[in-house]
């Protein structure tokens, strides 16, 4: 219903999720030239993991931001913040909500992020969570797999920041193949970069 409801231009539906990626990539997502053994170099280490956090609606935008480690309810509340703010801007303008679907994770229903809840309904943003294990609902799933497997496939970074450079040249590059604008949003310091 909701998908129709997207479709028909009565709502804006949105995706999100959280990815992990580490300085070594799994050897299922990487390939090598036929004949001849797949191989690796790794680095001398395994490094912390970029995560993203990602907000998509599909064929249109593709918002997220990257923490070292992994995401907490604060940054969860401060990227739902900056939707809430757009909702209520779009929803003066054309009268339409803004859903976002997500799973179950902790920090999507963690005792503060419950509390903005209200808040959110407030400025058109609402929030409507997937069945436990059902992650195949949830189409950002794909877009993780498409980065992982096409544009991060087969490589080692030295160090995080060479990570978290690459994961935002795949997101952009991805935004390209599919027709959709990227934008990253620096959640822990509440800034939109220029």
């Amino acid at each position: 219903m909701l998908e129709m409801a997207a479709a028909a231009g009565e709502i804006d539906l949105f995706y999100t999720d959280e990815a992990g990626c580490g300085l070594w990539s799994p050897v299922s997502y990487s390939y090598y030239f036929r004949g001849r053994q797949k191989r690796q170099e790794q680095t001398k280490k395994r490094g912390k993991r970029v995560s993203i956090l990602g907000l998509w609606r599909p064929f249109v935008t593709f918002v997220y931001a990257l923490v070292l480690g992994g995401f907490v309810s604060k940054d969860y509340i401060a990227m739902m913040d900056i939707q809430a703010k757009e909702a209520a801007q779009e929803y003066k303008k054309t009268g339409r909500i803004r859903v976002i679907v997500q799973d179950n994770g902790p920090i999507h229903k963690s005792k503060v992020v419950q509390q903005k809840w209200s808040e959110w309904e407030a400025q058109s943003l609402y929030m409507f969570f997937l069945p436990a294990y059902c992650s195949e609902m949830n189409p950002i799933e794909g877009e993780w797999a498409h980065l992982k497997r096409d544009e991060l496939a087969g490589q080692m970074f030295e160090c995080e920041s060479e990570l978290a450079y690459n994961v935002v040249v795949g997101l952009e590059a991805r935004g390209e193949k599919l027709g959709h604008s990227t934008h990253f949003l620096d959640i822990r310091s509440n800034v939109k970069p220029a």
